[in-house]
């Protein structure tokens, strides 16, 4: 930080400005400075995330250090009452102060968003991406209830049908299970080490599915209130990786899709063997639908579609409506089924995505 001797310079004056005292004051760059209303003055730095407070005089008064998760100083305001507000370059405005503490009122991902979960029952969801963090959302508040910061990437992630636990899986195989109150890891795993794309519980919550790149479906029993994990069986017969998987409503049974654009289905009651006869499942209900392919699902596809145009799709709760995500920044609202094609209801953008009726 370089302060500089202040003078008024007139029109065409000779003077210029000096430097009067040169303090060392960051590790790195220094990105914000704030001159408070009493003279004094706050600067942020970018390696060290620290908050420094100096006197007029630039001798040091106090001082902060950030956390982590909320990424380094980039510019600093005072509010009233001698607060602060602190924009990080993790995407978080912070309010506070330096003796005690900060606490986010704005804060978001920072890096690609891939896995996304709704509580079974509460207004709250879940998300987690490239940036490693895990978030828990309160979808009525508009706010971040929490967040931690991973090890490893998160792409995937589902809630327990109690809403107690909820199941995150990463790019490295590992899969992890957090308690959503106390946000402690009450049990863990690996399956292979290629990423994992989904974490699917069955409806009655006995059964835990884990999606992975290495063309597998694992399939994990549930005990003693979500916190113990047994593997039970592979469902092994895809030739890609795995991208969508949803369980029938009396868990017994499993429809996925793949990166080849297959749909299969598994008996996973029957040692997860597959059903050779798609037409079984044909009029089968489902808990949940998000594969892209399948009986009640293929008028969502438009005439002249590669395989890859729609990305994800997600039935409402009351089982009228199902909303697709598609490559070219739309989202479709169509009926269900949708089994025909042109039964869509309307089009809109992501953006203005509202869904609240059902």
């Amino acid at each position: 930080m370089l302060p500089a001797d202040v003078r008024t310079l007139g029109r065409g004056a000779k003077e210029t400005y000096q430097i009067g005292r040169q303090t060392h004051a960051h590790e790195g760059s220094v990105f914000a400075l704030c001159l408070r209303r009493d003279g004094s003055v706050l600067s942020g730095g970018g390696k060290d995330r620290r908050l420094v407070h100096w006197s007029p005089e630039l001798s040091l008064l106090q001082e902060a250090e950030l956390s982590e998760r909320f990424g380094a100083v980039r510019t600093i305001a005072e509010g009233a009452g001698g607060e602060l507000l602190v924009g990080t370059t993790r995407n978080a405005v912070l309010r506070g102060g330096l003796a005690q503490g900060f606490v986010p009122i704005v804060q978001g991902h920072t890096d690609e968003l891939w896995g996304l979960a709704t509580h079974p029952r509460l207004c709250v969801f879940l998300t987690c991406g490239h940036d490693r963090q895990l978030c828990l959302w309160d979808g009525a508040a508009h706010s971040l209830a929490w967040s931690l910061l991973l090890e490893d990437t998160g792409l995937c992630a589902d809630f327990h049908p109690s809403g107690q636990v909820a199941a995150v899986g990463l790019n490295t195989g590992r899969w992890l299970v957090l308690d959503t109150e106390t946000q402690q890891v009450v049990a863990s795993g690996s399956d292979g080490n290629e990423q994992l794309s989904v974490m699917r519980y069955s409806p009655d919550g006995e059964f835990l599915a884990i999606g992975s790149h290495d063309n597998f479906i694992y399939i994990y029993s549930v005990g003693d209130g979500a916190r113990k994990y047994s593997r039970l069986g592979r469902c092994t017969g895809h030739s890609s990786f795995i991208t969508h998987l949803d369980w029938s409503k009396d868990g017994k049974f499993i429809m996925s899709n793949s990166g080849d654009y297959e749909i299969l289905y598994w008996d996973v009651a029957g040692s997860c063997k597959l059903l050779r006869n798609r037409f079984e499942s044909r009029d089968r209900e489902w808990a949940t639908y998000t594969c892209v392919l399948g009986f009640h699902v293929f008028g969502v596809w438009p005439d002249g579609s590669d395989g890859t145009d729609i990305n994800s799709l997600c039935r409402s709760h009351s089982e009228r409506v199902v909303a697709v995500a598609d490559d070219f920044c739309k989202v479709h609202l169509f009926q269900y089924p949708c089994s025909r094609a042109k039964h869509w209801l309307h089009l809109i953008s992501a953006l203005g995505l509202g869904l609240k009726s059902h």
